[in-house]
């Protein structure tokens, strides 16, 4: 019969997965503006380790909407305002991070296409108008959430939680 592990069997398997792991990941995003959305990401990104996360434009962390959202997980998850995205681009660079933008745009590739080896700062962009002219400019590469159904695009929360899981799948699998 099949059951739902208990706490210490959940840590011995979240122990195992982190223990694949010798990539570094980061997030940058581009004026999100929902504080929702926000913690949403923020709570992502501590369940798959994001190191570092840069805001541009966005809510701060400590907005009590974003926390409703993260549950406490933004501690988990060490953030940076920056003023541009210029200076959020330069500083994710200097870390040692390939820039990959999520979005539908022109020369965009299949998420699962796009080389995730490395360390990878996933970029994700406003809500309606998506990554801006610096961050499509600046990006080392452009993929995309292909996607079946007659909905066109994907809330920003969801799609980062894609592109997260992807960057480390592909990690994950790399090594196998």
């Amino acid at each position: 019969m099949t059951r739902n592990l208990g706490g210490t069997e959940l840590k011995r398997l979240h122990r195992d997965w982190r223990r694949k792991n010798d990539r570094k990941m980061a997030l940058m995003l581009d004026g999100v503006q929902n504080p929702f959305n926000l913690g949403s990401i923020l709570r992502t990104a501590a369940a798959y380790s994001v190191d570092h996360l840069w805001l541009v434009g966005s809510p701060s962390p400590t907005d009590a909407k974003v926390q409703k959202t993260a549950l406490g997980s933004q501690k988990f998850v060490t953030t940076t305002a920056c003023e541009t995205s210029t200076e959020a681009l330069a500083a994710a660079h200097a870390a040692g991070y390939q820039i990959v933008g999520v979005e539908l745009a022109e020369g965009a590739v299949p998420l699962h296409e796009t080389d995730l080896s490395g360390n990878i700062c996933i970029v994700m962009g406003h809500e309606d108008r998506g990554l801006s002219k610096d961050l499509l400019a600046g990006a080392d590469a452009l993929a995309y959430i292909p996607q079946l159904g007659k909905i066109g695009s994907l809330n920003v929360g969801t799609a980062a939680a894609i592109a997260m899981y992807e960057t480390r799948r592909a990690g994950w699998t790399a090594e196998d």
